[in-house]
Formats: structure tokens, C-alpha cells, sequence
């Protein structure tokens, strides 16, 4: 059985994972899954939108029971293989030059949050529920610990790491985590709204911002400028750049807008 699908729609990709009976808890399988699907889309030249979706109950619940069970018995240097790997399915995701969006309900625990943390927008139902609960286990929300914290700060990332609270969506919305809360039956609605949006943005200019944006926390101040520098100067003399001035100025719609 399939623990996860990827369909398409014109411009527009859904990863959904598919183990609703555990909450679609993360287990090698979806792992592997999840860092093939990331690769898949990377070179797709005709995906703008990558949205990631839970099926059933809940959007994430971590990682699934069996497989933690199996750790037990792990060797050190097995444990850093498993890591490693979990730490290269989170960075396929961050790192995809389109546009990624969160659609979030029910359960986002764990590495669910860190789900959430990898996509640019994430729309959450007024049900869902937030945790870093691994403290609770002895264990430590480690690999995605560099998500969590670029996302909501290291203040509420603190809080949330040292403490294993559940947060409702309200209060994630309120530290950044999410970017947006809604009921769960307009929850489609608005996640087709953020897609509309993100149509209307030149995909470069999508890639390049993220790209810039993944220095500007990372390197140092001298790099970052130099980049900046760089990055928009490519922008206004690359082809998507000058079609958009072109557009903006004649006041006509840019050729990769879909809306």
C-alpha cells in the first residue's frame, strides 16, 4: 500500500501523505518517499506549487511507533544513518525552488511541525494542533531544530523544545508558525487562494527569493549583501525580469501569471 501519492494539476503538485490509520506518522518508507517526491518536483520544469497534505485525521503525528520501537536496537552509527536521512528528506524540502504550502489539520506533531517549518505558507485548520513533544520520550527535537527555530525564533522554539506542550492553532498562529487559520471546511478554499497567489509571481523570481533567503540566515553580513547585490541586479536583466517590467509598465499581465 502506498504510504504517500503525488498528483498533478496542471502547475500545481500535491504530496499527500497516506497512512491515515497512524496519523501519517513518519516511518522509512514515507522518508524515502517524501525525499523522492522533493527530487521529482526540483526537475520538474512544469511544477510551480508544491502542496503537502495529510490524509484522514490528522496532517503529521512524527514519527510512527514502530519505527521508533525499532531504534531501540540501533548501533550509534545506525541511529546517524537514520538521522541523516531524515535530515536530507527536511532539507529536499526546504530547499525546492517552487513554492511550497503547508495545508495543515487535525495532529502536526514532531516532524510534522518540521513539515510545516519547510513549507513558505502554511494554512491551518481552527482544529490543528502543534507539539514538540519529544522531550516527554527522553529524546529532542534535533534534526528539525534549525527549521523550527529560522521559523518562530529561538524564544518560542525554547518554550516549545523544553516544555513538550501542545499548542492549538490559534497560538501557532500567533508565533509565526502558521501563517494563516481558518475552519476546516474553508480550509481547501484558502489553501486555493494561497496557490492563486503564488501563479501570479514570476517562478525565477520565487526560487531566487528563496534561494536569498536561505543566505540571508545563514552567511555572514558581507555575503548576504553581495548576493542581494547580485540577485536582483540577474533579475532585472534576466528574461522573466524584463517581461515583467515590460508587462507592469504597458499595464498587461506577465506571461507565466495564471490569475
Amino acid at each position: 500500500m502506498a504510504v504517500l501519492t503525488l498528483t498533478r494539476n496542471g502547475p500545481v503538485a500535491t504530496l499527500t501523505l497516506q497512512r491515515p490509520a497512524v496519523h501519517n506518522a513518519f516511518n522509512p518508507e514515507v522518508i524515502a518517499g517524501i525525499t523522492e517526491v522533493c527530487h521529482e518536483v526540483r526537475h520538474d520544469p512544469v511544477v510551480r506549487v508544491l502542496v503537502v497534505q495529510g490524509d484522514g485525521s490528522s496532517f503529521c503525528a512524527g514519527a510512527d511507533l514502530n519505527w521508533m520501537r525499532n531504534s531501540l536496537s540501533y548501533s550509534h552509527e545506525e541511529n546517524v544513518a537514520d538521522a541523516t536521512r531524515l535530515d536530507a528528506m527536511f532539507t529536499a524540502l526546504d530547499t525546492l525552488p517552487q513554492a511550497v504550502v503547508a495545508r495543515v489539520h487535525g495532529a502536526a506533531l514532531g516532524g510534522g511541525v518540521g513539515l510545516v517549518c519547510c513549507a513558505d505558507y502554511a494554512v491551518a485548520a481552527e482544529d490543528a494542533v502543534f507539539g514538540l513533544t519529544e522531550v516527554r520520550l527522553g529524546l529532542l527535537p534535533a534534526v528539525i531544530a534549525r527549521f523550527v527555530a529560522a521559523r518562530i525564533g529561538f524564544g518560542h522554539a525554547r518554550a516549545l523544545f523544553v516544555t513538550g506542550r501542545r499548542i492549538k492553532a490559534a497560538q501557532a498562529l500567533a508565533i509565526g508558525l502558521v501563517h494563516e487559520v481558518v475552519p476546516l471546511d474553508q480550509l481547501d478554499a484558502a489553501v486555493d487562494g494561497v496557490v492563486a497567489d503564488l501563479l501570479r509571481g514570476g517562478p525565477q523570481a520565487i526560487a531566487a527569493s528563496k534561494e536569498l533567503l536561505r543566505a540571508v540566515r545563514s552567511e555572514p553580513l558581507a555575503e548576504v549583501r553581495r548576493l542581494a547585490i547580485e540577485a536582483i541586479a540577474a533579475a532585472r536583466t534576466g528574461p522573466e525580469g524584463q517581461a515583467g517590467l515590460r508587462a507592469f509598465l504597458e499595464r498587461q499581465s506577465p506571461p507565466w501569471s495564471m490569475g
